[in-house]
């Protein structure tokens, strides 16, 4: 038997004080709304010995999902489809924006100045039936939700400009440097693929894409004809070269956004060995981010070639990533590019490549 309904008002206060920081420990490491009613609706099925949660967010005329997410018993399904509200349940609910108990089943309407989604709890009908505590435990958590919820929107809206404001940059910085030395549509998407093989997390990946879109800002204070030349650079040339991960950071350091991709940008021609530029940092010393970038950015220069380098074939281009494990690149990186290479459309590589 569910001893839940009987247990002592210490008991109760002590289990409502666990539940809602299982809550806010949730929201605290979610950065997307997919995530955090996903993993919510987890959560609740195990706080509440549930065998079925669903959590849906509305869209404002109050007839349609926007997301939805079922769990039931272990089996998570999640929708973002546009899907019209016909359970009497969700409409009853939605429509008086009250919470509803009855027996086994208990639902609660999320409310932000309006409602803006519900969340649906259905326990087994030979369990006990939630009860008035049980009730007003999930509003008192939910109540975190929706303030989560909300921060995630403003979040999405700030990264949606932020990377608006981001591709004008990368636009005028491909403006002023020559087309040989911009890198393709799929780079981004190489990297931050790396940057998965190595299990790196949401905001981690998320300063890998800026980053990989603004690693050469620091080239529009090269001299054209430098850049340009197609004979090998003078010792003078490439010291100038050289100052344009520097140059990159102090452009872009005064953008608190794009603060943790800094030190990417700062020592992406860092060599494991020690022997790269600005700072000759070696093995661990060198971020990961940074680790990342370089063989990245290795392989893109050989596959689309520069204005002073012959460009190479795919097959060749990643032997020679294998070759320089241990030496230039980070040997657990060539073995994240390894799998990632694989994942790869190749054939647009190719085709651009030709």
């Amino acid at each position: 038997m569910n001893t839940k309904n009987y247990l002592t008002p210490t008991k109760k206060y002590k289990a409502l004080i666990s539940s809602v920081h299982s809550v806010y420990r949730l929201i605290n490491s979610t950065f997307e709304a997919k995530d955090l009613i996903s993993r919510l609706s987890r959560l609740l099925t195990q706080i509440f010995n549930a065998y079925f949660c669903q959590v849906l967010l509305i869209d404002p005329s109050k007839k349609y999902s926007m997301l939805r997410c079922v769990s039931i018993g272990k089996k998570t399904m999640l929708s973002d489809k546009r899907i019209l509200i016909t359970n009497p349940v969700e409409k009853k609910i939605i429509n008086s924006a009250a919470s509803l108990r009855k027996g086994a089943i208990m639902g609660v309407p999320l409310v932000c100045e309006d409602i803006i989604g519900l969340v649906i709890i259905r326990r087994d009908h030979h369990a006990n039936p939630f009860d008035i505590f049980e009730q007003e435990m999930l509003m008192t958590m939910l109540e975190q939700v929706i303030i989560g919820l909300k921060n995630l929107q403003l979040y999405e809206e700030q990264q949606k400009i932020v990377l608006g404001s981001i591709k004008s940059l990368v636009t005028l910085l491909d403006m002023r440097v020559p087309q040989e030395y911009t890198h393709s549509p799929y780079f981004e998407h190489l990297v931050t693929s790396i940057g998965q093989e190595m299990r790196l997390d949401n905001k981690q990946i998320e300063s890998l894409k800026y980053a990989s879109m603004l690693h050469d800002a620091g080239k529009v204070d090269i001299p054209l004809e430098i850049l340009t030349k197609s004979k090998k650079l003078t010792a003078k040339e490439y010291g100038i070269i050289k100052k344009h991960p520097v140059s990159g950071a102090q452009i872009l350091r005064p953008l608190q956004i794009l603060r943790p991709a800094i030190p990417i940008i700062m020592h992406h021609h860092e060599k494991y060995d020690g022997t790269g530029y600005p700072s000759k940092l070696k093995k661990g010393q060198i971020p990961l981010g940074a680790r990342i970038m370089s063989v990245a950015d290795a392989f893109e220069a050989m596959v689309y070639g520069r204005p002073y380098r012959e460009r190479k074939n795919i097959r060749a281009a990643i032997r020679e990533i294998k070759s320089k494990s241990g030496t230039q690149f980070d040997p657990k990186v060539v073995d994240a590019f390894m799998r990632a290479i694989k994942k790869v459309n190749l054939r647009k590589y190719l085709k651009n490549n030709n």
